[in-house]
């Protein structure tokens, strides 16, 4: 039987492209595929591993802002992910226009973002800056992607490549220190073995970049007419005046006193991390009160974290997005990154007050006491008796930079790339310390009448410390290596103060204390045995025989430093126009002042005031001029014009006299000093 002839219906239209599952319609498919793994791999380079790189080696960054590891993993998604689904959007937008705008287009984002790579790579490996440096990776991108059109195994290259995202993934959650963050283990650490004897409340507070020698006046002492209840603490508690911390960094330093073992691993400061430790220690005998910041050493099963509403994964993201324009920027970054690191105000935090107002004069606004750290309030609140021992524990940022308070507690607004380091620049950053550090006494002070007031004073345990300090040596300013080796008196050595139960009289022990001392020194006091070896020495026992110290830049690489306790570096002499009255002088010159409109409507009431000038001069001014600034006629401060730098020919003042200042408009005047000291005002806009 032959096979039926089928013929085709009479109305059969033109079937149109073939569907997808063609040979023609694979291949586009594969062809869109390869592009978006061209474009992940390149990504890849520019955005995830950097971000990963930097955040992955950064775990405070999360610890301080509390992040959860469901926080951090959304974050690691959208650094991932994200910018990778934004352009295949686009590249789908562009196909609907035809083959050739879609190859056009992808062709494009080929070549910026190899310009992208080109200056990141350039600015780690050339001096090219600025322009010239991205000039040069333009050149570079377009370069790249005429080869890439041209040849396709630059593509096939690409496409391998595109397995580096979820590498560099992969390290960021198992491999780098900030893994210990997203998936910690479950330790509970060892607990203390408790002997007999009186177990005292424990009150512990950490400062946070306070070098010693800030505290000093010329004669060694703490100086008493600018650092009042510093000076009060030291009159009623032993002194260890030869007292250095163990890192200049803090994910280093705390652990380090708080375990009383030197840094030997680069581990994220976390319990997971250090299982065992002071909180560990006492937690099965004291009730633990916690107050951390950019650790998280307290187990969860010894104290609660307070949560705080504006942390978690949006500021996660505002700030990577920050380091992604540093990482990205044809130029050095003059932002340290822990300068994001700001103590919310009681206010911002919405924290009810613990004290009343202090009556103190120089406090002039009762509104200025909202801008008491939220944590150190809350902290003040739990300084109660109870019915059994506690540990009052709390590490402040303070005067830890942004800078940002003056010694009344008023705040200030700073732009974020006024350098710290240079001629100019490092003694405005010293000035500005030192500032915070004055509002910073106050704190002491109001912890003080807080213990005085509960009964605590007489009965507790009480040390207050920093875990480093900072150089303000020009060219050496910070708390690096380079500041270590010309400035370790001021990274090094630090304010260290253990008052006793009952003690009635103040003391000063120049032995040579060390960090890893403070641990084993609480334990003594509070008749707890350490389980773990440890590395300190209790201060009850026999001072070290050596004058050397151990100090860490980096764990595991001990520095050996020498030399007994540092000296105040001089102060720089005032210039005689300082709070001088300026009446009318003659104008010579313009100058750009950025916050100008700021004194167009003070309000001291909002404890808020523009009590940093900053701006730019023409050209025309020699570096080294001296300006000085002045408010409502006086002048409150005399500073350089620096030498340019990327903001242009700049010069910044601070003016910590708040009474400087009136409500409503307030006049702003700028003067060249001449050689002479002949004042000319310059024009302003």
């Amino acid at each position: 039987m032959a096979d039926p002839v089928l013929a085709p219906p009479a109305d059969r239209r033109d079937p149109g492209p073939p569907p997808a599952s063609t040979p023609a319609g694979v291949g586009r498919w594969r062809a869109e595929l390869g592009r978006l793994l061209e474009v992940a791999a390149l990504l890849g380079l520019v955005v995830t591993q950097p971000l990963l790189d930097v955040l992955g080696r950064s775990p405070d960054f999360f610890l301080f802002h509390r992040a959860t590891p469901r926080d951090v993993l959304l974050l690691v998604a959208l650094i991932a992910v994200l910018p990778t689904l934004a352009v295949a959007l686009l590249g789908l937008a562009t196909g609907l226009a035809g083959g050739r705008v879609r190859r056009g287009a992808h062709l494009a984002v080929v070549g910026l973002l190899l310009a992208a790579l080109a200056v990141q790579v350039g600015r780690h490996g050339t001096p090219l800056r600025g322009v010239p440096l991205l000039l040069a990776a333009v050149l570079l991108g377009g370069a790249a992607a005429a080869a890439y059109a041209r040849w396709g195994g630059l593509g096939r290259v690409l496409r391998i490549a595109a397995i580096g995202p979820p590498v560099f993934v992969a390290l960021f959650l198992f491999a780098s220190p900030a893994s210990a963050v997203v998936l910690p283990r479950a330790q509970s650490g060892a607990a203390g073995v408790v002997g007999p004897g009186e177990h005292p409340p424990v009150v512990m507070i950490v400062l946070d970049e306070l070098p010693l020698v800030s505290l000093l006046g010329p004669d060694g002492t703490i100086d008493a007419a600018t650092y009042p209840h510093f000076a009060e603490l030291a009159a009623g508690s032993t002194w260890y005046r030869n007292a250095t911390g163990v890192s200049g960094w803090t994910p280093y330093a705390l652990p380090a006193m708080l375990t009383g073992r030197y840094p030997a691993q680069p581990l994220a400061p976390h319990y997971s991390q250090y299982p065992d430790n002071l909180f560990t220690a006492l937690g099965g005998l004291y009730d633990v009160r916690a107050q951390e910041s950019i650790t998280r050493l307290c187990p969860p099963s010894r104290c609660d974290q307070p949560a705080d509403p504006e942390q978690g994964l949006g500021v996660l993201v505002r700030e990577s997005g920050k380091l992604l324009r540093q990482v990205a920027a044809p130029v050095d970054s003059r932002i340290d990154p822990e300068e994001s690191y700001r103590e919310r105000t009681r206010a911002e935090a919405g924290v009810d007050a613990a004290e009343p107002v202090p009556a103190d004069p120089r406090f002039r606004f009762d509104s200025l006491d909202d801008n008491q750290p939220a944590r150190f309030t809350s902290f003040l609140a739990g300084l109660r008796p109870s019915s059994r021992p506690t540990l009052h524990f709390l590490h402040l940022l303070m005067p830890h930079a942004p800078w940002t308070f003056l010694p009344s507690g008023a705040r200030y607004a700073a732009p974020e790339d006024l350098p710290n380091d240079g001629a100019g620049w490092v003694e405005l950053a010293r000035a500005r310390h030192l500032a915070q550090l004055r509002y910073t006494d106050r704190l002491v002070g109001e912890t003080l009448r807080t213990l005085r007031a509960s009964g605590l004073w007489d009965k507790a345990l009480i040390l207050l410390t920093a875990d480093h300090g900072v150089s303000f040596t020009r060219d050496w300013q910070g708390r690096g290596l380079d500041a270590i080796d010309h400035a370790a008196g001021e990274v090094a050595w630090v304010p260290m103060f253990v008052r006793t139960p009952g003690q009635r009289a103040g003391r000063v022990d120049d032995r040579n204390w060390e960090h890893v001392d403070l641990l084993p020194t609480i334990a003594d006091a509070a008749h707890v045995r350490i389980p773990w070896r440890v590395d300190g020495r209790s201060a009850r026992q026999a001072p070290r025989q050596s004058a050397e110290k151990h100090f860490y830049d980096r764990p595991g690489q001990p520095l050996t430093l020498r030399g007994g306790v540092p000296s105040r570096p001089p102060d720089p002499a005032p210039h005689p126009l300082l709070g001088t009255l300026v009446g009318d002088r003659p104008t010579g010159g313009t100058a750009t002042v950025a916050n100008r409109a700021a004194f167009e409507r003070v309000d001291p009431d909002a404890g808020e005031l523009p009590a940093l000038v900053w701006g730019t001069v023409p050209r025309e001014v020699p570096d080294g001029t001296l300006l000085a600034v002045a408010v409502n006629g006086r002048v409150g401060a005399v500073v350089p014009v620096v030498p340019r730098d990327k903001g242009g020919r700049r010069f910044a003042a601070l003016l910590p006299d708040d009474h400087l200042y009136r409500a409503g408009t307030n006049r702003l005047d700028l003067y060249r000093v001449g050689a002479d000291g002949d004042l000319r005002r310059l024009t302003l806009s």
